[in-house]
């Protein structure tokens, strides 16, 4: 538990150095059976910026923590990124990205940690 933790909290360093903005931690562990433990959702303003941030956050956690992503899709246009840490899924959004696809409403029964990752 604790070495996700410090991959939360990595993750989320990552997206802060890159001005990402509307930050979400969630727990998954009370939707039941999920493909991972955790998902962190943020966006940023331009395409640009979504790249940006997954490189930052790809090479915060390669630098600190030795880990890369088993996946990362998205990059060729950048309005949807996603990025598969195993326990931990990252997605990018631009703004009306993600206000389309929605999916912090599908995670309505997730738990929302505070960027402070879980002790």
């Amino acid at each position: 538990m604790k070495r996700l933790n410090q991959d939360l909290k990595t993750i989320v360093d990552g997206i802060e150095d890159k001005k990402g903005q509307n930050i979400r931690v969630m727990d998954l562990a009370p939707c039941g059976d999920t493909i991972c433990r955790y998902m962190v959702v943020c966006e940023g303003h331009t395409p640009t910026q979504v790249h940006a941030i997954a490189e930052g956050v790809g090479e915060k956690m390669n630098s600190q923590l030795g880990l890369k992503p088993i996946a990362v899709e998205g990059l060729r246009n950048s309005l949807w990124v996603a990025m598969d840490y195993v326990d931990i899924m990252v997605h990018i959004f631009v703004p009306e990205s993600r206000l389309f696809y929605d999916i912090d409403h599908l995670w309505d029964d997730a738990e929302e940690i505070g960027l402070q990752a879980p002790s």
